[in-house]
């Protein structure tokens, strides 16, 4: 935004440089508020050449005047609004109640397109006397940035449906119609008020000739004096009353109202006591306006204390003299509180372009920040979140931090705002690339959901329960799918497998119930065997064994923390009634092996550990086969030898106990062989 003059006064009524008198306004075209020189109020001394007492009281009047413009804001100037922060740069001309109130201002870069229509059309029906063309230029450019973004994407879609350039046309945009009939009313709104306002100003130009004439004939009067004097003050009023002229006329209008005003008074020769009367009446003026004037210096907001003194200033100059002994000491008066409210105007925006330098050096630091973090890689979901939360604070930190020095603050900015465009732009992109994959997500989630759900009721626990927690780890790495169905998808995939588990659950705590009883039978089967007492007949205590097995083998699974301990016990106290009998070493073998066997039928997997079983002893009767055939051949080497008849004694025992040893395996294996229906 195009900087306001800083005393915030108009062109309109500023006097030349080549004026007598000396001026107060603080008004500048130079735009950069820190570095300019700040203009002071500086007030000069009424002279005492006058001849006259009548022409000196008329002359101190004239040395006295200046005029304090208004503040006029040259509306055709462009104003560019921050998206992110909404400052400007010149916004330290305003006064500072208008500063606060600009930076409260809705932030329009997060407003949709109709709603900052809509915002636009509250602005024009109420103008609020401050910030209104800065509102307004903000409105309209993050209108047009939002407009011609919904136009590049369009076009870009067009071109990439294979459109052709020349062919694309957005078609009529009824919110972009609307804001240019705004901004056209607001523009012709503008230009009547332009108009009427230089209407006005040749009409009170008119006016106040007129009363400049007026008051040429009343010199021509023969009334009475005190009719006459009347008249004089009430035209003075209407002078003082009527508004702005035009600028190119102000010098000589002055001139010629001081002129007459003062052949006035040397034609009418006012009289001692009346005039004694309105010099005191001045004098309580001046003594009030350097009341008000030194109560300025408390007030915290030099601004508003330096721009109100102007307005004191052009007060005083209407007021008219005082009497001549009080006239230096009231003069000298409201020139200390003057000199002191200037001092410190200037001291204020010393301070203050320090302070814009101490702002500028943070807004780097803040801008490397935002920089790093949009040139960075970010590759999910959280991390962006996360970015995007450092990014928000820093911008909100941005905006707690006051304006850059005016050769700075256009720069820094743009290259703030450019950095969180690249971040915003990257992050865009990132959320576009994966919403498709968000769609390959869910397809495979929702197959991941119909095979748990095909599960749920499965009753083979154990293969089951793999296949689940597959399928859980595999849903854990497929990634997020689009927010709207998440919740819905997780509750779906969820409840299939809560229900296999659930159903896991009570079948097992069923079967630790059932586990525990069989553990309590075979224990009393361990007991019955402890307590059995051969009776001396070898087939029927072995009928007695076999069957303490067959019972033990139909008993089923026990816990398994305790499936080996009362096994081995088992086992244990059934192979020392084994040892008691009186049998033949291969028949107990061939029992303790029976024992084994039926035992093996009682475990899980039982085939496999019997067909293992079977395949070591087939090994071990292939290679006992071998190991005698090769035996028996030696023996017909060393028989023909009368000196190894020792050796040939020891060949024959190894083949005898190898024969045996054959025996015993095939009598497991038929063991084993015989399970076979």
């Amino acid at each position: 935004m195009k900087e306001k003059d800083l005393s915030n006064l108009s062109r309109e009524n500023e006097l030349n440089e080549d004026l007598e008198t000396p001026k107060v306004s603080g008004n500048s075209h130079e735009n950069d508020v820190a570095e300019k020189k700040v203009a002071t109020i500086q007030p000069v001394m009424e002279t005492s050449e006058i001849k006259s007492e009548t022409s000196e009281i008329v002359k101190e009047d004239a040395k006295q005047e200046e005029v304090l413009p208004e503040a006029e804001v040259d509306e055709s100037k462009d104003v560019s609004a921050a998206s992110i922060v909404q400052e400007s740069p010149d916004a330290i001309s305003e006064d500072e109640t208008e500063v606060v109130e600009l930076q409260t201002e809705p932030d329009y870069t997060i407003m949709e397109k109709s709603e900052l229509v809509d915002r636009l059309t509250l602005l024009l029906e109420h103008k609020p006397p401050k910030g209104f063309k800065h509102r307004l230029d903000a409105i309209k450019l993050n209108f047009y940035k939002k407009h011609n973004e919904e136009i590049a994407e369009a076009k870009k879609k067009f071109l990439a449906a294979e459109g052709k350039e020349e062919d694309f046309d957005l078609g009529k945009d009824e919110l972009e119609q609307k804001m240019k009939d705004l901004l056209r009313t607001y523009r012709e709104s503008r230009i009547v008020r332009t108009r009427n306002l230089e209407e006005e100003k040749d009409a009170n130009l008119k006016i106040k000739y007129q009363i400049i004439e007026d008051i040429k004939d009343l010199v021509n009067r023969k009334e009475a004096f005190d009719k006459t004097f009347q008249e004089f003050r009430d035209l003075q009023k209407k002078w003082h009353d009527t508004g702005m002229v035009p600028q190119s006329a102000l010098k000589d209008l002055w001139d010629n109202y001081h002129h007459h005003v003062e052949n006035f008074y040397d034609y009418i020769k006012i009289n001692k006591e009346l005039r004694d009367l309105d010099l005191k009446k001045n004098l309580a003026a001046k003594v009030r306006l350097c009341v008000e004037t030194e109560k300025l210096l408390e007030d915290p907001s030099v601004v508003k204390a330096f721009n109100t003194l102007q307005k004191y200033h052009e007060q005083w100059r209407e007021i008219g003299p005082v009497p001549r002994e009080q006239k230096e000491e009231i003069w000298e008066r409201f020139k200390e509180a003057t000199t002191t409210i200037n001092r410190n105007h200037q001291e204020f925006y010393e301070g203050l372009k320090s302070e814009q330098k101490t702002n500028l050096e943070k807004k780097e630091v803040l801008c490397g920040k935002v920089e790093l973090i949009a040139n960075s890689n970010v590759e999910s979901h959280k991390d962006w979140n996360a970015s995007s939360k450092e990014i928000l604070d820093l911008q909100k930190e941005w905006r707690t931090i006051g304006f850059a020095p005016k050769k700075d603050n256009n720069k820094i900015y743009q290259r703030f705002r450019a950095a969180c465009d690249l971040y915003f732009d990257k992050k865009r992109k990132f959320y576009l690339k994966l919403k498709d994959k968000l769609g390959e997500n869910l397809e495979k989630k929702m197959e991941l959901c119909n095979l748990a759900e095909g599960l749920q009721d499965s009753t083979d626990w154990k293969e089951t329960t793999d296949k689940l927690i597959a399928i859980q780890k595999e849903w854990k790495q497929i990634g997020p799918v689009p927010r709207k169905v998440s919740e819905e998808l997780w509750v779906r995939f969820r409840a299939a497998c809560d229900k296999f588990f659930s159903n896991k659950s009570g079948h097992f705590d069923h079967v630790d119930t059932d586990h525990a009883d069989n553990l309590k039978r075979k224990e009393e089967v361990i007991a019955k065997v402890q307590a059995f007492q051969l009776s001396g007949n070898e087939e029927e205590d072995l009928s007695v064994l076999r069957g303490f097995q067959k019972e033990w083998a139909q008993i089923g699974h026990v816990p398994f923390k305790k499936k080996d301990k009362i096994q081995e016990d088992f086992r244990r106290v059934l192979n020392a009634i084994y040892d008691k009998m009186d049998l033949e070493t291969g028949d107990k073998e061939v029992q303790k092996f029976q024992s084994k066997i039926d035992n093996l039928l009682t475990m899980n997997h039982s085939e496999d550990k019997i067909i293992i079983e079977r395949n070591k002893i087939v090994g071990k009767i292939k290679q006992l086969e071998t190991d005698i055939g090769l035996w028996e051949n030696n023996v017909g080497f060393f028989s023909s030898s009368k000196t190894s008849d020792s050796i040939v004694h020891e060949i024959e025992e190894k083949i005898n106990k190898g024969k045996e040893s054959l025996k015993l395996l095939q009598e497991k294996l038929n063991v084993i062989d015989g399970l076979v229906p």
